[in-house]
């Protein structure tokens, strides 16, 4: 590590040896012009790119005892650009669900849409009107396991109908999670995502809210894919969207959670915004 004082969204020695050897693997197959190893330690790459996700703070904005901006944002764009954004989240995913005693490959899934606001900056194209929810921005479908892992993720304007999300995480979730055979969603997901999920050999369940319930209820079988957006919301730069390309939203969803498992497998509590308080003494 660098001779500066750590940040709390700072890689540990025990989280950096999950990560550290998919980007070494990745260095070696991309070697500079000049044949050096580069300016800044990967290490310090990954810093850069959980401090960013975990303040929501801008590019030009990274305090100056982490890399530049222009380097760090390099690397991002090249991961994402690549898939190795998504491959690091996939391996940490399968540790994950070995530690927790499951299976590596997942067989169902949990699918739900998100809608969120864009910040001015995001291309007026991108983005569009969720007319149930009155809100304008963009909207962000998310499948993920019955531990609250993400398997796909899929960025669209608001405007977009669930249904078309939902088949388009279906399609994501049958590439590179052939294991999984069912899917519960809600009611917002019609009949064409179940048409869909049956050629693909997936079965769709809506699950319907108790007829009965009042007030907040926690649904059967879906109740925690609202928990992973809770989870995402702790990423200050997922609150709102402020990415220019949809991509750039997706990747900023694997990278969270990236931070997220690297937590769960070395048992490293999760690091508050809220201040510590002191009782004081009577």
């Amino acid at each position: 590590m660098p001779d500066r004082k750590p940040y709390p969204s700072d890689l540990s020695d025990e989280q950096w040896a999950l990560i550290e050897p998919v980007i070494t693997a990745w260095k070696q197959r991309h070697p500079s012009a000049s044949g050096h190893s580069g300016r800044y330690e990967m290490r310090e790459i990954i810093n850069a790119l959980c401090y960013q996700n975990r303040t929501g703070c801008q590019w030009r904005y990274l305090p100056h005892d982490l890399p530049p901006h222009s380097a760090v944002y390099y690397y991002f764009a090249a991961w994402r650009d690549d898939g190795t954004d998504q491959t690091i989240h996939d391996l940490l995913r399968c540790q994950v669900r070995e530690q927790a005693g499951r299976a590596e490959d997942p067989t169902a899934a949990n699918m739900d849409t998100q809608t969120v606001h864009a910040a001015a900056g995001v291309p007026a194209a991108a983005t569009g009107l969720d007319a149930g929810k009155k809100s304008r921005g963009r909207k962000r479908g998310i499948a993920s396991d019955a531990l609250g892992l993400v398997l796909a993720v899929a960025v669209t304007a608001a405007s977009t109908h669930d249904n078309a999300i939902g088949i388009d995480l279906l399609d994501r979730v049958a590439i590179d999670n052939p294991s999984v055979t069912r899917a519960w969603v809600d009611a917002g997901f019609k009949n064409a995502v179940a048409d869909h999920g049956t050629a693909l050999g997936i079965e769709v369940q809506t699950v319907h809210r108790a007829p009965d319930a009042r007030g907040f209820a926690p649904i059967p079988k879906r109740w925690m894919a609202e928990q992973v957006f809770g989870t995402l919301m702790w990423h200050r730069r997922l609150v709102r969207d402020y990415e220019r390309s949809p991509a750039t939203s997706e990747s900023r969803v694997y990278w969270a959670m990236t931070a997220n498992m690297t937590r769960r497998l070395t048992r490293t509590a999760t690091p508050t915004w809220r201040p510590s308080t002191t009782v004081p003494a009577a």
